[in-house]
């Protein structure tokens, strides 16, 4: 599922599950989880987090999961510590994003210092049709940067952004070609490997000063939110028309 490479002073560490869409399970995050930690150990001066196949990541695999007996605290435990270790990597971090960018996947951005987006990325929340809340710090990150009412439209419609119009709107960093992506991002992966590191790590830590309260405190509640809606009606639904593939039908309980 997870799979690394690392030369040159860079990890490249990639989503390797295209067939589903890059979709996490408990399992994959513990193997991404030790990704970073092993690229750590190795004193790479950057990393860059893609994805194999037409996504980034589609979010939470949910295949299988019933609701009833699904851990989700267990879950969501395991995704925020994989986050703050992603976002607390000592060095430079770079995402390339194509395709799907949605619940887990929009968390794994997040937690990424630079990401860089092509034109066919598809950004949002779409936990409108499955009754569940929208994760991984993706309220706090779309608050800060579209507004309250932009962000509550995005949730209610479960409407996507694409690549540019998440780069317009100030979310990520650079809208490429999808053709041009990964070597774009390489480039600026292995520049940043050649630059003063330590300056940079300084950068990062002022940075996340400046953010990390709002963005931990945000997947605190979003955790302790979705949890309390696997009890519902409507999660049960979502969740069984999801795997059924059909259409969700919802009665607001």
């Amino acid at each position: 599922m997870i799979r690394t490479e690392i030369a040159d002073g860079i990890a490249e560490v990639v989503l390797d599950a295209p067939e589903k869409l890059n979709a996490l399970n408990r399992e994959a995050l513990a193997e991404l989880s030790d990704a970073y930690r092993d690229a750590e150990a190795a004193g790479v001066r950057a990393l860059l987090l893609r994805g194999e196949g037409r996504a980034f990541c589609a979010g939470r695999d949910i295949v299988g999961v019933d609701p009833a007996t699904d851990d989700v605290p267990g879950y969501l435990g395991d995704l925020e510590a994989l986050l703050r270790r992603m976002a607390a990597f000592r060095a430079p971090t770079f995402a390339a994003v194509q395709g799907a960018c949605l619940g887990v996947g929009l968390g794994l951005a997040i937690a990424t210092d630079v990401v860089y987006v092509a034109d066919d990325a598809k950004v949002g929340s779409p936990f409108a049709g499955l009754g569940a809340l929208l994760d991984s710090g993706g309220h706090a990150l779309l608050n800060e940067r579209l507004g309250a009412h932009r962000t509550l439209d995005l949730v209610y419609t479960g409407e996507l952004m694409s690549g540019g119009e998440a780069v317009a709107s100030g979310l990520f960093s650079r809208s490429v070609p999808r053709d041009d992506l990964d070597a774009f991002t390489r480039e600026r992966v292995a520049r940043a490997a050649q630059g003063p590191t330590q300056a940079f790590v300084a950068s990062k830590r002022i940075i996340a000063d400046l953010r990390d309260e709002a963005l931990w405190a945000t997947v605190a509640a979003e955790s302790a939110g979705q949890e309390s809606l696997r009890a519902t009606a409507d999660y049960r639904e979502g969740f069984a028309a999801f795997q059924q593939k059909r259409s969700p039908r919802f009665t607001g309980r």
